[in-house]
């Protein structure tokens, strides 16, 4: 569609699943809500289903995973099924965290946005984010 849209971006950032080490997980929501994004931090251990009910209940345009445990090819499938399921197809879902390159790939052949690695900079992230949502809202 390729319009702004006319209210704050909002991005639920989310951990899945055993992870407990969030601290990347924060600073990226602090760097979005820096970008002029409204943010909401699910915190640890969500199941995909309670980070796809939040991300309907929220009328979020983006949701970012968090994810170091080695489990993304479980957890990304998973949350692009139920987002089909309840029509999510204009939520972007998109993350990051310890994820091989051939895992990315077919990740991405799945429905999964961009992935970005440990040291990408915050900057890359938001204007990815902005990106989608200019082009697909």
């Amino acid at each position: 569609m390729n319009k702004e849209i006319s209210r704050p971006i909002r991005v639920l950032v989310a951990k899945v699943g055993l992870d407990g080490h969030d601290r990347g997980a924060k600073i990226i929501a602090s760097s979005l809500r820096d970008a002029g994004m409204e943010v909401i931090y699910t915190g640890l251990r969500q199941t995909p289903e309670m980070v796809v009910n939040a991300a309907m209940q929220e009328d979020v345009d983006a949701i970012g995973i968090s994810i170091l445990s080695g489990a993304h090819m479980t957890v990304f499938p998973k949350i692009i099924d139920l987002m089909k399921e309840k029509g999510m197809d204009d939520v972007l879902l998109t993350g990051g965290g310890i994820i091989p390159e051939d895992d990315i790939s077919e990740l991405n052949r799945l429905g999964v946005g961009k992935l970005f690695p440990p040291g990408t900079p915050t900057s890359e992230i938001s204007n990815y984010i902005k990106n989608w949502v200019k082009d697909n809202k």
